[in-house]
């Protein structure tokens, strides 16, 4: 069965066979029935931020359960969201009905189970910053777990999801706060031009998805997984010599210490935006994004742009990015560090 169309890049691949769960009993089940084949079994959501390498030899569960509902006290509103809704159409519908807070996470593609795993974030917001809690489900026993935001163990890109509890759970819905005392966060790029005293979260809302449309290729002609690369964290230390040798590289320091750099500037520097291998390229508008040329890239092409891009930086400034897409082989993901060495 054909994979194209659910992953982003627009990989030619296939899997042994696709089903899709609309409930949790039905998710269980299917988890179940596909165990029993001894074959791999993947959860996938839109299939946003994967890099599928070969042929899945397994089976692939689509998580589409649905559901939305909306409580409010004086201080807050709270929402209950199926890991199966469109991360981009709940925001949408949120700010629609005057309940801001996700405005600078708007366009961001997936759905709403895959933006723990990743802790998705942009302009300045991440999801720990208004995630509550997130429902589980054990796939072993169909046990069902309510998760705070500190057991999330969210961090940059990053949560338990990936770690500890990778193939062993199925995200079924994910609950978000937000602050009736909203304060615009403008602290990242041209939303710093904006006036904090009079812009509203509609006008950050459009703001976001202009530039986001400005920048980004269209995944529907253009195979990509947003970002490929984090932004890397370093010390102190090596952003004073950095900033020695590159006066105007651009940094932001972490309340942890440490300081952020952007990826695409460090690649953008190694002269890489619009540079070619095969079918697959550096984006031309924005070095962060690898894309699919007429999606006729292969998985391995992209890895190996990936990897060619990764040692010129390192080679560059010493700095070896991180790749924020997951890499899916033929028996399930794998560690995308080590097949990038």
């Amino acid at each position: 069965m054909i994979l194209k169309s659910l992953n982003t890049f627009g990989i030619n691949v296939s899997a042994h066979m696709i089903v899709t769960a609309h409930s949790e009993a039905e998710l269980l089940m299917l988890w179940r029935n596909a165990l029993k084949s001894n074959r791999p079994v993947l959860l996938l959501g839109s299939g946003s931020n994967v890099l599928f390498l070969d042929h899945f030899n397994g089976t692939i569960i689509l998580n589409r359960i649905k559901g939305l509902i909306i409580k409010e006290d004086k201080h807050s509103w709270y929402l209950h969201a199926g890991a199966g809704e469109v991360w981009h159409d709940i925001v949408t519908y949120t700010i629609n009905r005057n309940i801001p807070g996700l405005e600078n996470l708007a366009l961001i593609p997936g759905y709403i189970g895959s933006a723990p795993i990743q802790n998705i974030g942009a302009y300045g917001i991440e999801l720990k910053n208004v995630c509550e809690y997130v429902d589980i489900i054990q796939l072993d026993n169909g046990n069902k777990y309510r998760l705070s935001t500190i057991e999330c163990m969210f961090s940059y890109r990053d949560s338990i999801f990936k770690h500890y509890y990778r193939d062993k759970v199925a995200i079924v819905a994910v609950g978000l706060r937000l602050s009736k005392n909203w304060q615009p966060v403008l602290s990242y790029g041209n939303l710093m031009l904006l006036d904090k005293h009079k812009v509203t979260p509609l006008q950050i809302f459009n703001l976001v998805c202009a530039i986001r449309i400005n920048q980004l290729p269209d995944i529907t002609k253009t195979g990509n997984a947003g970002s490929f690369f984090k932004n890397p964290l370093i010390n102190t230390k090596k952003i004073a010599q950095l900033v020695t040798c590159y006066p105007t590289i651009p940094y932001f320091s972490q309340n942890n210490g440490m300081v952020k750099l952007v990826a695409g500037w460090l690649i953008d520097k190694c002269q890489l935006k619009g540079y070619k291998f095969g079918n697959a390229a550096v984006y031309e508008k924005k070095a962060s994004i690898l894309i699919n040329i007429n999606n006729n890239a292969s998985g391995i092409e992209i890895l190996a742009l990936a990897k060619y891009i990764r040692y010129f930086v390192a080679n560059k400034f010493a700095i070896w990015l991180e790749p924020e897409v997951r890499f899916i082989g033929s028996e399930g993901e794998v560690d995308a560090i080590k097949t990038l060495l």
